[in-house]
C-alpha cells in the first residue's frame, strides 16, 4: 500500500460535534462544581468557548481565584446553594472521585442536566443508578471522556477507518509521567477505593479502546505500586483481547517514566503508526493559554509538525522491501466538541457523542481489571 497524498500531507479529517452559532436560542446556564485542575483547566475554559453555553456559576468553597478568572460568573460557596438556584440548567462535577456519585445524584434530583468528570463513579453499580435516575428525570447525563477529542486518538481513528494499516493486530496505548515522589496534599495521592492511577488515567485509555473496537472478549491486568513511597497504585497494564478479528489492545500508565515510550503504537498487516507525545491542549492550558470562542478565526490547537507521528506502510504486495515512512499530520484535537455535543443533547437536537452507557462499560472493565490483577488470571468480559 502506498502512502496516499492525504495521509502524507495530513489533510484534516472530519470530527463530530457541531460548533455553530446558537445566538437564536437562550443559552444553557452551566455551573462548574470545583475549581481545581479539572474545573480550571478542562471545564470552565471550554464551557466559556462554546456558543449556546453560558458559564453562569462556579462552586468554590474557599478562595477568590474563580471570581478573578470569571468575574461574570456567580461564585457559590456550596453545591447546595448552587443546586437551589433554578436558573442553573447544567452542572459539571469536577471534584474528587469519591464525591462524583453523591453530587451527580443530587444534581439530577434537583432537575439539572449533568456532566461528570472521569471516572463517573467508583463502581459500575453507581453509574447504573445515575443512568436510571437520569432517565426518570428526563435529563442528560454525560461522562467527561474528553480524550475522545485528543488529536492522537482522532488520528488513530482516521487510520482505522481508512484501512491504512490493513487488519490491525496490536495496539499499545500509554500515558506516562515522571513523578517519583508523591505530591503532598493531593487527593489523588490519598489511599481510597476510587483513587490511584487506574481510576485517574485508566478511564481515558480504556474508553478509547471501547470507542474504537467495542467490548473485548477477555481482560487481564497488573495494577501495582512501583514508587518507593506511595499510598496508591501508581502503575497499571490492562490487556484487552478481541477475537473477531484477533486483536490485542494494551493500555498502560506509570509515574516512573523519565523518557516516555510512544503514546500510541498501532501495528497492522500493511504497516505501523507510531506517535510520541500527548495532545497539546492540556499543556497549553496549564501554561496559561486561552481557548478562543468557536466562532473565532483563531485556531485551536494544531500540533507542531515536530510532534507528528510516523506512518510506515508497504504497497499492496506486503513486500517488506517496499516499506515507506513519512510523517503524518496529527488531527486537530478540540475539547470544545465535547461540550458542543452536550449542548446539542440538552437542546434535543442530537444524541450525546459519548453517552453515559459508555461510562458504565468503562467502570465495569476497571472492576474486572482490578479483579484480574488480584486473582492473577485472565477474566472473560461480561457487561
Amino acid at each position: 500500500m502506498k502512502i496516499s497524498s492525504d495521509l502524507a500531507a495530513g489533510a484534516p479529517g472530519g470530527q463530530s460535534g457541531r460548533l455553530g452559532d446558537m445566538s437564536n436560542s437562550l443559552p444553557i446556564r452551566v455551573a462548574v462544581v470545583g475549581f481545581g485542575l479539572g474545573g480550571r483547566v478542562f471545564h470552565c475554559p471550554f464551557v466559556s468557548a462554546v456558543p449556546g453555553l453560558e458559564l453562569a456559576g462556579i462552586v468554590q468553597r474557599r478562595g477568590d481565584s474563580a471570581a478573578e478568572a470569571y468575574p461574570s460568573a456567580t461564585i457559590f460557596r456550596s453545591s447546595e446553594e448552587m443546586l437551589a438556584d433554578p436558573s442553573i440548567d447544567l452542572v459539571a462535577v469536577t471534584t474528587p472521585n469519591e464525591t462524583h456519585f453523591p453530587l451527580a445524584k443530587a444534581a439530577l434530583e434537583a432537575g439539572k442536566h449533568v456532566v461528570v468528570d472521569k471516572p463517573m463513579c467508583g463502581t459500575s453499580a453507581q453509574v447504573r443508578e445515575l443512568i436510571d435516575l437520569s432517565k426518570v428525570q428526563g435529563k442528560v447525563l454525560a461522562p467527561f471522556h474528553n480524550r475522545r477529542f485528543d488529536g492522537d486518538f482522532l488520528t488513530v481513528k482516521k487510520l482505522l477507518a481508512e484501512g491504512a494499516l490493513g487488519r490491525v493486530a496490536q495496539i499499545f496505548s500509554r500515558f506516562e509521567r515522571f513523578r517519583p515522589e508523591p505530591r503532598a496534599g493531593s487527593w489523588k495521592e490519598a489511599s481510597g477505593d476510587d483513587t490511584g492511577l487506574l481510576f485517574d488515567l485508566g478511564p481515558h485509555v480504556v474508553d478509547q479502546a471501547l470507542a474504537l473496537f467495542g467490548t473485548p472478549a477477555r481482560v487481564s491486568a497488573s495494577v501495582r505500586r512501583e514508587r518507593d513511597q506511595t499510598a496508591i497504585d501508581d502503575a497499571f497494564t490492562v490487556v484487552l483481547e478481541y477475537d473477531q478479528p484477533a486483536l490485542r489492545y494494551t493500555c498502560e500508565a506509570t509515574l516512573l517514566s523519565a523518557e516516555p515510550q510512544p503514546r500510541f503504537v498501532v501495528q497492522g498487516t500493511r504497516g505501523s503508526y507510531v506517535k510520541h507525545g500527548v495532545d497539546p491542549q492540556e499543556p497549553a492550558l496549564v501554561g496559561g493559554a486561552q481557548v478562543p470562542p468557536t466562532e473565532s478565526a483563531e485556531p485551536w490547537l494544531d500540533e507542531p509538525e515536530s510532534a507528528w507521528g510516523r506512518l510506515t506502510v508497504s504497497d499492496e504486495t506486503g513486500d517488506p522491501a517496499s516499506l515507506k515512512t513519512a510523517p503524518l499530520r496529527t488531527e486537530t484535537g478540540d475539547y470544545r466538541r465535547f461540550y458542543a455535543s452536550v449542548r446539542d443533547a440538552v437542546r434535543g437536537e442530537a444524541p450525546l457523542a459519548i453517552p453515559a452507557e459508555d461510562a458504565f462499560r468503562v467502570a465495569r472493565l476497571l472492576e474486572l481489571a482490578l479483579a484480574s490483577s488480584r486473582e492473577r488470571r485472565t477474566l472473560a468480559v461480561e457487561l
